[in-house]
């Protein structure tokens, strides 16, 4: 493969990267835990809100809120890491594998 035309496809690719990174911080997904607890983050895995049931709250078992609390954010995370997936994928397409 010709070098210049190499160095072009790496700086396209490199450009492509920080298109995504730009679009990822734009987006949102929605973890839950059993309804009671909500985390929403943008689409880099930056929580932007936490949203608590009231119902959730017991002054005698903070160690649940605690759990539902990981849950949610792993769930969001997770859905955050898919969207990073899916959009590299979608807009790299074969610089993908080279990033």
């Amino acid at each position: 493969m010709d070098m210049k035309k190499l160095m072009k496809q790496m700086q396209q690719a490199q450009v492509a990267a920080a298109k995504i990174q730009e679009d990822l911080a734009k987006q949102t997904v929605t973890g839950t835990a059993s309804g009671m607890v909500t985390v929403t983050m943008n689409g880099q895995g930056k929580v932007q809100s936490i949203r608590i049931d009231p119902q959730a709250v017991d002054p005698e078992d903070v160690e649940a809120l605690e759990d539902l609390l990981l849950v949610a954010i792993q769930d969001a995370s997770n859905q955050a890491d898919e969207l990073q997936q899916r959009e590299t994928q979608r807009s790299l397409g074969m610089f993908g594998g080279m990033l």
